[in-house]
């Protein structure tokens, strides 16, 4: 683990919620997440559905915990999420004949229907988030928390979980 020489900034001012890059960030995923669901639901899809069925659309039939790690959430979440999806009729889970620990998940016809009604929203939402930034403004922002997300990936390989400190 790296860490610069000096702070960037002393420690008092991260103290104010609005001068951390994390709670903005925070912010901004609740605010992102909010409006889309504002959409979705009229389809009866939920901002946490949304996530799985993102993924899905990328490549269907993908293994449950392989949508886990791509999705970024614990397995066991993945597992509540997918039975709220399962009961929705957006997927099918399915054991693997050769190794039955692996499950795979396929989406249902009426969540690839749904692909061309949720991804305009999605487009939507972001023309709302970057209106008034020029094209240019959305590059850069976007390759620069594209960085900090690769600083913080580094940082949390080798960082403990909460289950791995229970003992």
């Amino acid at each position: 683990m790296s860490k610069p020489k000096t702070a960037r900034q002393p420690a008092e001012y991260y103290r104010l919620p609005e001068n951390s890059i994390g709670y903005l960030s925070r912010v901004t995923f609740r605010s992102f997440s909010r409006a889309l669901e504002r959409r979705t639901l009229e389809h009866g899809v939920s901002a946490g559905q949304w996530r799985f069925l993102r993924q899905l659309w990328r490549e269907d039939g993908i293994t449950q915990r392989e949508l886990s790690t791509r999705v970024g959430m614990r397995e066991p979440t993945t597992v509540v999420a997918l039975k709220g999806l399962e009961a929705a009729g957006l997927v099918r889970r399915e054991k693997c004949k050769i190794d039955r620990r692996k499950i795979y998940i396929h989406l249902t016809d009426h969540a690839k229907a749904l692909e061309g009604v949720l991804v305009p929203m999605n487009a939507e939402v972001h023309d709302l988030a970057t209106e008034g930034l020029s094209d240019a403004e959305v590059d850069v922002l976007q390759s620069l928390l594209r960085r900090v997300i690769a600083n913080l990936t580094e940082e949390a390989k080798d960082a403990p979980t909460l289950s791995d400190l229970r003992v």
